[in-house]
């Protein structure tokens, strides 16, 4: 462990890619097999492989806690040192003091994560963390606490890792990224390039794959500058969610890659019995299903503005986001609620289908496979569109009982559109908007599907560009009834870099009353500093703000000031690392002056 620490000090030392590659590669070398495949995970941020789906579930004021009583240092000279690393990590590695015994192997702290994932309870899991930091010598436990916490901070990304293994084991990138990708494990990948059997890597289904982002656009104009024929759908404001299809086995992950089935236990039974196992991307959107629904069969072709939204409206409406919210998180879901908040998975996406990866096809071949994917098994009501708006694809799936009514969830081919003119998309976006949608997505047809990257291939038209995905850095109590409450949140957005983030701003109006109560708990367990009426919070929360201008002031260290922000919602779909940065601020400060 001791090697592999010292390994990520000299990482952290370069700002080279090059270098960082090179001192992965020729570390993993100098390694058993068995060591490497275990460093290869933890270089890349985690604890586990992807697929395991394995937490610590460690937050940070046990570890802080712990580093306290290891180093016999008070409070004062641990805030001061989080102050100036602004990491526990480095914390640990400079507060704990280097004894002898101390020492060990990276299988050793491979085999007490598996420990600490398996204990039950806050005590049992705090006296194996104990155990572990205390046979630590200083530099390990750095690291041991950076994997902990998820982040290196080493600047070292996953894909760097891919790179380090393709030169230490002659093998090419794509071989190596298309393994792991398939795989979900990059230490079972390392293995593979070891054994020259990279190729031969099969697609492990039920761990999420990346997925594909899009960049905000200003204008129907700016939408369709990037490529001249456009596949539109309308943008929900629901949860981006993957589902895994193993014929009677379904199981749905969010962006967070958390599973989420457990939330909408009536979704998995509307995709059993698809022909083939499959990897759908869509949104879970709460739905509103009109009464006729059952007789739709059919919808015929009729002009773009009025027809075309009538027979959308067919389909149903996403009801608001607020109301899909009671959902989440949710172990269990009463059939009150299963009545009341009735959901809908709508898909746009096919990424893995009878047995091959679809992501390096373009769109308009995915849209196909898709179509035919899901024309299979149940009643299939189709929905085509005008000449204008050429279809795609548009196959939906619904389950009725013997009255006609809905008795489970829908599976819906998300209505898509070809639009090659500014005027349709701006045609499309209002009627999106009155659909009660957030705006549109547009896409290229040319376009294969990226994993975990936002580029100019998926752009998303919104018309809400006074709003940013922000981390909450830190908290405060309120004031009146508030008082006992954490609601005040301090935010923040990454720097050019995206290895800092820089507090933009403060809110504390936007949300309930039960989720401030629920993020009052959450804050006050992974607190990395009490000040009293103030704490510094493990930054992993997201929140989606708006604001009604921008001002340059010193009061940040963003540089940046929002005026009237106010919380538009919590984001658990986004993990800290998806939020917006500097850059995104500063153009929003641009457009406002023209």
């Amino acid at each position: 462990m001791l090697r592999f620490a010292q390994t990520c000090d000299a990482i952290a030392a370069t700002t080279k890619k090059l270098q960082k590659t090179a001192i992965v590669a020729e570390y993993l070398k100098s390694r058993t097999i068995d060591e490497s495949a275990v460093s290869a995970v933890f270089l890349s941020g985690s604890a586990f492989a992807a697929w395991e789906e394995t937490t610590l579930q460690i937050g940070g004021s046990i570890l802080w806690r712990v580093v306290a009583e290891l180093s016999g240092k008070d409070e004062a000279a641990l805030t001061a040192a989080y102050r100036k690393y602004g990491d526990l990590g480095a914390v640990a590695g400079e507060m704990l003091a280097e004894r002898s015994g101390q020492g060990l192997t990276i299988l050793q702290v491979d085999d007490a994560f598996r420990q600490i994932a398996a204990a039950r309870g806050t005590a049992a899991k705090a006296a194996l963390v104990r155990d572990l930091l205390e046979r630590a010598r200083p530099l390990e436990a750095k690291y041991i606490a950076k994997i902990m916490t998820g982040d290196l901070r080493i600047g070292l990304k996953e894909s760097l890792v891919e790179e380090a293994i393709a030169k230490a084991y002659d093998a090419t990138f794509a071989e190596v990224q298309r393994a792991n990708m398939l795989l979900g494990d990059i230490g079972e990948t390392l293995r593979s390039a070891v054994s020259g059997q990279l190729a031969e890597a099969k697609m492990r289904l039920f761990h999420p794959l990346g997925f594909m982002l899009a960049s905000p656009i200003e204008s129907p104009a700016e939408g369709l500058s990037y490529f001249t024929e456009a596949a539109v759908e309308d943008k929900y404001d629901g949860i981006r969610a993957q589902a895994h299809v193993s014929e009677a086995e379904v199981k749905f992950f969010s962006r967070t890659r958390d599973e989420i089935t457990a939330s909408f236990p009536e979704l998995p039974g509307a995709l059993w019995g698809l022909p083939q196992d499959a990897v759908l991307d869509g949104e879970i959107v709460a739905w509103e299903y009109p009464q006729n629904l059952a007789q739709t069969q059919e919808v015929v072709d009729g002009s773009p503005s009025e027809a075309g939204e009538m027979k959308a409206a067919e389909l149903g409406r996403a009801r608001p986001f607020s109301i899909l919210q009671q959902r989440l998180g949710r172990k269990k879901v009463n059939e009150k609620m299963l009545r009341e908040i009735p959901v809908a998975y709508l898909v746009f996406d096919v990424l893995y289908a009878g047995g091959e990866l679809l992501i390096h096809r373009p769109l308009r071949e995915r849209a196909l496979i898709l179509d035919a994917l899901l024309a299979g098994g149940r009643k299939v009501m189709h929905h085509r569109v005008t000449e204008s708006q050429r279809k795609i694809g548009t196959q939906g799936k619904l389950t009725f009982d013997d009255e006609g009514e809905i008795s489970a969830a829908s599976i819906i081919r998300a209505p898509v559109f070809l639009v090659g003119a500014p005027a349709e998309l701006e045609e499309l976006f209002v009627a999106a908007r009155a659909r009660g949608n957030e705006g549109l997505m547009i896409k290229d047809l040319r376009s294969p599907y990226a994993p975990g990257k936002r580029g100019k291939s998926w752009l998303k038209m919104k018309r809400e560009l006074a709003t940013l995905d922000v981390v909450v850095t830190a908290v405060e109590f309120g004031h009146g009834k508030r008082i006992a409450v954490l609601s005040d949140y301090t935010f923040a957005v990454w720097d050019t870099n995206r290895d800092r983030l820089v507090n933009i701003g403060k809110a504390y109006s936007g949300m309930t009353d039960a989720e401030i109560a629920e993020m009052t708990k959450w804050f006050l367990e992974h607190t990395v500093e009490d000040q009293g009426f103030r704490r510094t919070v493990e930054p992993k929360i997201v929140l989606e703000v708006a604001f009604n201008n921008m001002m340059r002031s010193d009061r940040h260290d963003s540089g940046y000031a929002l005026r009237f922000p106010r919380i538009v919602r919590l984001r658990p779909d986004k993990t800290a690392e998806e939020a917006d940065t500097i850059e995104r601020v500063r153009e929003i400060y641009e457009n406002q002056k023209q």
